[in-house]
């Protein structure tokens, strides 16, 4: 049988899940609370009405998906961007047209399975795929790794740039590259380079940066597969993590006990989720899967 697990991630000063329910959350960065919707959040709030209407900015959806922008609503003046700390990290947080903060708390809650992995072995080589504005990555790097970091968003990249000088960490060994996944990885195997950790967090729909297409239904498999062929020969581990609510935990442990057939190493998957503060309740945030060659299973 596979047990599934839920992790939560270590409590952030600056940052805490104040109340959900009625399709949205409530959520404090720094300084400033927000409304952003949450289509798992199908319960009644737990804070009275009053308090939702005391938030700084709503963000409200316009026609279309999930991922379709909308427009914040800012009930007093916010700066285009402002600072938050966690981790040894300093890292910029604004308000995007797609509701997203650049900040995603939820992924801490891997930190210390990566952090193990980056101690047992001086100084090695990891991987981030789908990097986003670096969040994993400079925790990689701060805590001994040389990443690889790679987003077919030029922004995105420009914004993890920025959190790398914020985080004071210029000198820390990462390649940031703008580039297609798919190509990225196909090219890497061609020069016959290999990783000792791969991080991959792929979205449910994507473009690369010459408009190539990405489902995560249709390609997670073959990526999944090519990414055990990157691990280096003495590889430590590999993390895979989802938004797609449409597939389960159980999919991607799936997926990835298949690519790795015949290779010893231990599987955990479940969600990552995020603790309301005070009630308590969690709110299921993301997917995760992960392999590890030596170390411990991640439940914890």
């Amino acid at each position: 049988m596979v047990a599934l697990h839920l992790l939560a991630p270590p409590p952030w000063p600056e940052y805490a899940l104040l109340d959900t329910g009625n399709g949205a959350k409530l959520e404090r960065f720094g300084p400033y609370t927000l409304v952003r919707p949450e289509t798992q959040a199908i319960w009644r709030p737990t804070l009275p009405e009053q308090v939702w209407q005391q938030a700084d900015a709503v963000f409200t959806k316009t026609k279309g998906g999930e991922e379709s922008p909308g427009q914040w609503f800012q009930r007093r003046p916010l700066p285009d961007q402002w600072p938050l700390h966690a981790n040894n990290l300093t890292f910029w947080v604004r308000l995007t047209p797609f509701r997203h903060t650049g900040v995603f708390p939820e992924h801490s809650a891997h930190w210390a399975w990566l952090e193990r992995h980056i101690a047992s072995r001086p100084a090695p080589t990891a991987l981030v795929l789908f990097g986003y504005t670096g969040l994993s990555s400079l925790f990689a790097a701060e805590r001994g790794a040389h990443v690889t970091h790679v987003d077919a968003s030029k922004p995105a990249l420009r914004w993890a740039q920025e959190n790398q000088h914020l985080s004071g960490l210029d000198a820390r060994p990462i390649r940031w590259l703008v580039d297609d996944v798919g190509k990225f990885i196909a090219r890497e195997l061609r020069r016959g380079r290999r990783y000792d950790l791969i991080l991959l967090d792929p979205p449910v729909f994507g473009r690369g940066p010459q408009g190539e297409i990405w489902r995560l239904h249709e390609q997670l498999t073959g990526l999944v597969e090519q990414c055990v062929q990157l691990l280096s020969e003495q590889p430590l581990g590999l993390l895979l993590s989802a938004y797609a609510t449409s597939m389960s935990a159980l999919t991607l442990h799936n997926v990835l006990a298949a690519a790795l057939t015949g290779r010893e190493g231990r599987i955990s998957a479940g969600e990552l989720v995020l603790r309301e503060q005070p009630a308590g309740r969690l709110l299921p945030a993301a997917l995760y899967a992960c392999w590890s060659s030596g170390a411990p299973p991640h439940t914890s």
